[in-house]
């Protein structure tokens, strides 16, 4: 039976009232136009200007045989009051994070570049989701060096590792937590915590171990 049958009356559909010149079709919510969420799969979100695929990625990110390649996402809390970005490296698994006031392009844009600044010479891409918060991907590009690529939509498989750190964060700053009232001191010592953390997939060596490494050999 058509959503569009009006019920409790003969059996006598809107659509053909129409075609025959009725307005019954006015009354319904929809008036007769089909509902369709995604229009035929495609986000009705206003698309980030000048965003780059992952698709457009280089090889080398995928195969992880470099360190240098990161994921940023953000955390937001109920209410959408204030929210932690979030940003991790690829190999090393080296998380750093920071409290902002809003999910705005540029509270999230100050916070990225101020997140990511002292490991510049360690910084050759950032993944993100197609959110508008990314909108200033170019200032964050400029500022780092770096080469910003987009996750494809509604695809959050491809951001595996931000949903693993995201939900490692949880276990500090529930699901209810207020952002605007947890400090830069409670961030920082929750993310001191998970980089202090043996990885099974790093060998068992914590993230904090990995960046120590890295770092004294870039300097040797």
């Amino acid at each position: 039976m058509s959503h569009e049958t009006i019920y409790f009356a003969p059996p006598y559909s809107s659509w053909a009232d129409k075609q025959a010149g009725g307005d019954l079709y006015t009354h319904l919510r929809r008036q007769g136009k089909k509902y369709d969420k995604r229009r035929n799969g495609k986000s009705t979100r206003r698309q980030i200007k000048k965003r780059v695929s992952i698709d457009e990625r280089p090889s080398v990110v995928d195969d992880k045989s470099r360190i240098g390649d990161w994921e940023i996402d953000t955390v937001i809390s109920k209410g959408h009051s204030g929210a932690l970005v979030t940003i991790a490296e690829r190999v090393m698994k080296y998380t750093v994070s920071a409290q902002v006031d809003s999910k705005s392009a540029t509270d999230v844009t100050t916070a990225t570049i101020a997140l990511l600044k002292p490991f510049k010479d360690l910084v050759h891409t950032i993944k993100a989701d197609n959110g508008k918060e990314f909108a200033y991907h170019e200032k964050i590009s400029k500022a780092l060096s770096a080469d910003v690529y987009f996750a494809h939509p509604y695809s959050s498989w491809e951001r595996g590792l931000n949903e693993n750190t995201n939900g490692l964060l949880r276990q500090y700053f529930p699901k209810n937590t207020d952002f605007k009232k947890v400090t830069q001191i409670e961030v920082e010592r929750a993310v001191k915590r998970l980089n202090s953390r043996p990885r099974k997939y790093i060998g068992f060596k914590t993230p904090d171990q990995l960046m120590e490494e890295h770092r004294a050999a870039l300097a040797a």
